[in-house]
């Protein structure tokens, strides 16, 4: 089958999810402009998170156009991530309610190391669906970039109980790694 529906479908939740995030902003209840100061780690973070998805979202578009045909598998790994992207918007929102406590900058990580690795999963299964020689095997090769974002995580989870500033630090430093829509695979359209 095509990648349409696939890539609609991705499209449509990924556009709710950011509309979610939005939703989580708090209105001051003044018109003063000392009433927005509260609301700037939530706006930062909002944007990181606006960011990742972002991110996710022009590289999935992008993947998906050098992909010719999905399964079922492909489906499911899809789902996967989708599911773990769902979950931006709740892990930044305890994160700022909780000042950047701890355990909740760990959950962020956690919830990004875990749509990295679906990811990885969803580019496998297109890999093995059309082959090694495929346009999408030939653009992602040894995937450094992936899993060096996947290491980082690795690191800031832990680190975020010794000190989380180091670890958001980690997490603006893979966004800022995949700002740019995966070059690889761009390449391979030309």
């Amino acid at each position: 089958m095509g990648t349409n529906r696939l890539e609609a479908f991705s499209d449509a939740v990924i556009a709710i999810v950011i509309t979610i995030m939005v939703l989580e902003f708090r209105v001051p209840e003044s018109a003063d402009p000392e009433a927005l100061r509260p609301l700037v780690p939530t706006f930062l973070m909002y944007a990181l998170s606006f960011v990742y998805l972002a991110i996710y979202w022009n590289n999935h578009h992008h993947m998906l156009h050098v992909t010719d045909r999905i399964d079922g598998k492909v489906l499911w790994a899809n789902m996967h991530l989708l599911f773990w992207l769902t979950l931006v918007p709740f892990v930044t929102r305890w994160m700022v309610e909780n000042e950047f406590a701890p355990m909740p900058v760990a959950v962020y990580g956690s919830v990004l190391l875990m749509a990295a690795i679906a990811w990885t999963i969803l580019q496998a299964a297109i890999v093995a669906l059309e082959g090694p020689g495929s346009k999408l095997a030939r653009a992602v090769g040894r995937d450094a970039k992936g899993k060096v974002s996947a290491g980082l995580y690795a690191v800031a989870i832990p680190l975020a109980f010794v000190y989380r500033w180091i670890s958001v630090g980690l997490y603006v430093v893979v966004a800022l790694l995949w700002l740019v829509p995966d070059r690889r695979i761009e390449s391979s359209l030309e």
